[in-house]
């Protein structure tokens, strides 16, 4: 049938009565249904449904109306298409209150009579059509776990036994908790991304060099994003600061982008076709026995992905790439786009005197280049994606996809346990979560990433008007954590970040994570500055910050008391080891100011000239202090060190501070837990033989 094919929405209320199938139709005698009142009474409870096998017609596998293993992917969804076409032309679909698409994203399903596909693709396909390969998206999903499969998950001891190389990563290699490294396969069409998504992903991106992606880098990644593995990646390269994002920043966002639609198509593709065979069966026109049980294709809720990003400008930078992507017809159509760029941009210049009144004056490239735009960290968004278009601030319940930062998720779970109507059911259904400039949100606080993983697919507290007869078996037996695919972005390694994503992310499809290899920054000193490193004696991560404390009050402190000239920067990363050299300098009456991030800013430009002219002889900074400002800071003579910065940057900033004239001088304290920022610092080889030998001290000039 030629022309424009009208697929069946996807209903959320009365699904039985909207395609006119009765019950008895359906569900024939057999064992007692689990009804849904007693299913809803467990959901309200909290409490995961055990041996769900015992219900009619429930399949274990969770795949109810999937096609089989062995028939195309590409066959499966045009069959039955032509038979219900005519029948719901006319048919109205299920729509929102506040939209006039249909309740699904069928604008971006594989819509071929649309799609003019490149007629090189099969002689281009190095491993087959879209379809004729096992799709990574079903394997995933459909995948059944039993008890010592979760047993093994909840241990989080799963090692990182295979070692590949990591493209674009120079000396850099991927480790993995698989057996083996997925295919990295170069054309879209051989890894079961959807025929009309690669179209656009072709028109969207002009210098593709490697196969359909731009770089063997982008390629690699996008592989490991659809074997559905959790991935921490901690080398991604951050914006030079010369006016000019670097490219290969923006493919690895790009390759995450191509992912999270290429699922949200199949999730809703697998929904619209399920309907529609369920329509056939009440007709009559399908004598398939399998249709009578009740297709598994859906979770508690609708919002499948989850993105938390540090800023409104990475927001917008995220939005508007994967705007660039979608389909024209969708591209065409943006729901309250004016309004979008008008909260998330940088609307006049008032929105970036944060940076500076001139932002060339004395802040360093990487820094304008951070904070040009909105620096709002607070904000949370719903994106729908309909037949026909895109709903950009959609309400979270009739969303596809969730942008938000990790303060605006938070204040929501904070509303939810004050205001009984406030609740974050939304969270419960989350397929993939992605967690990018992991680095910058860091400096603003990563223990609000912590706590929102922490509600991350929990059975939900209300119905919200779900079919259970359509919900997958693992989300109604508790074990949606499973089946969730995380994705970490982030300049450099941190412990917070490798916490969660060891303790956080359980996927039965296996982990993947970045190891680098490092060279130093230690070559990019300007100054000839005497370098001091003083190793702690500590072996237990639960008594070093007290052991470094006493190191410091004992050997250090009095050192810098003694000193008649002054100038000493005392630098920390921790706000409470701030906190407490503070506390203890007050208590010494040392001649001292403060610098740090809540600092007022009359405290801040006082403290700068304080110490500038000699009259305090101690600036305690904080590197949150220098992350947000930038402070260009004069009269610096000596620099301790009282633990390593993260940013191995900021190490070279502070040491090309140094005044000259004297003769500089850097204190360094690091302990064996201060690896990570040692080796980004000194360089890996250096950092292991630092760390590996019985020497205490160590210089470099």
């Amino acid at each position: 049938m030629a022309g424009k094919r009208k697929l069946v929405g996807h209903p959320k209320k009365n699904r039985n009565q909207k395609l006119g199938i009765k019950k008895s139709k359906i569900f024939k005698s057999g064992p007692k249904q689990l009804s849904n009142s007693r299913l809803t009474q467990r959901i309200s409870n909290k409490k995961p449904l055990q041996n769900h096998s015992t219900m009619r017609g429930v399949r274990i596998d969770g795949g109810g109306g999937v096609a089989p293993e062995d028939q195309p992917l590409e066959d499966v969804e045009s069959q039955d298409v032509e038979s219900a076409e005519e029948e719901n032309e006319g048919e109205a679909t299920v729509e929102d209150a506040d939209s006039d698409d249909d309740d699904s994203i069928g604008g971006l399903e594989d819509q071929s009579e649309e799609v003019t596909e490149d007629p090189t693709d099969a002689r281009r396909a190095s491993g087959g059509l879209a379809g004729t390969c096992p799709d990574p998206f079903k394997k995933h999903l459909e995948r059944v776990l039993v008890d010592d499969d979760i047993a093994k998950l909840s241990k989080g001891d799963a090692k990182f036994s295979t070692k590949f190389a990591a493209a674009g990563i120079g000396g850099g290699s991927w480790v993995s908790t698989n057996s083996a490294a997925p295919p990295h396969e170069k054309l879209l069409s051989s890894c079961a991304v959807k025929k009309r998504l690669a179209a656009s992903w072709r028109e969207s991106h002009e210098e593709l060099l490697w196969g359909d992606f731009e770089s063997e880098k982008q390629c690699q990644f996008f592989s490991l994003c659809n074997s559905y593995q959790d991935i921490l990646h901690s080398r991604k390269l951050a914006n030079r600061g010369d006016g000019v994002v670097d490219h290969e920043d923006l493919s690895l966002t790009d390759a995450y982008i191509l992912h999270i639609l290429n699922h949200l198509i199949k999730s809703r593709d697998l929904v619209t076709k399920d309907n529609e065979k369920l329509h056939n069966a009440s007709s009559g026109s399908s004598s398939s026995h399998s249709l009578l049980d009740p297709p598994r294709d859906q979770g508690f809720t609708r919002p499948r992905v989850l993105v938390l990003l540090p800023f409104r400008s990475s927001a917008l930078k995220f939005v508007d790439r994967m705007l660039s992507m979608v389909p024209a017809l969708q591209k065409a159509n943006v729901e309250h786009k004016a309004r979008f760029y008008e909260d998330f941009g940088a609307a006049d210049e008032e929105d970036e005197e944060g940076v500076d009144k001139d932002p060339k004056a004395g802040k360093p490239a990487d820094f304008r280049a951070l904070f040009s735009g909105n620096n709002d960290d607070h904000f949370r968004m719903g994106i729908k994606f309909t037949r026909k278009g895109i709903k950009l601030y959609s309400e979270f319940y009739s969303s596809d996809l969730i942008v938000a930062s990790p303060i605006g998720i938070i204040t929501r779970i904070g509303e939810a346990e004050t205001e009984k109507a406030k609740e974050i059911d939304f969270l419960s259904s989350i397929e993939i979560a992605v967690v990018d400039y992991a680095d910058i949100i860091l400096m603003q606080n990563w223990t609000h990433v912590a706590t929102v993983f922490e509600h991350l697919n929990k059975i939900p507290a209300q119905q919200h008007g779900t079919d259970f007869m359509r919900i997958r078996e693992w989300y109604l037996n508790g074990q949606a954590r499973h089946y969730r695919q995380t994705i970490i972005l982030s300049a450099f390694s941190d412990a917070g970040v490798n916490a969660v994503f060891h303790r956080s992310c359980v996927n039965h499809s296996g982990k993947v994570k970045t190891r680098c290899h490092y060279e130093g920054v230690l070559n990019r000193i300007v100054l000839q500055v005497r370098q001091v490193y003083e190793k702690l004696d500590c072996n237990s991560i639960t008594n070093v910050d007290d052991t470094r404390f006493e190191f410091f009050t004992k050997e250090v402190f009095p050192r810098i008391k003694n000193s008649l000239q002054g100038g000493n920067l005392l630098f920390t990363p921790s706000y409470f080891d701030f906190v407490r050299l503070r506390n203890f300098l007050k208590a010494q009456n040392a001649s001292f100011a403060l610098l740090g991030e809540y600092t007022k800013q009359s405290d801040i430009s006082r403290a700068r000239s304080w110490f500038f002219h000699g009259e305090r002889k101690i600036l305690l900074y904080t590197e949150r202090a220098h992350f947000f400002h930038r402070y260009k800071i004069r009269g610096i003579k000596d620099i301790i060190f009282y633990s390593l910065p993260e940013h191995a940057n900021y190490y070279v900033e502070l040491l090309n501070m140094l005044d000259g004239n004297e003769a500089p001088s850097c204190t360094v304290i690091f302990s064996r837990f201060d690896n990570l920022q040692l080796e980004r610092i000194v360089g890996t080889a250096r950092a292991k033989k630092m760390l590996s030998s019985p020497n205490r001290l160590f210089m470099f000039m």
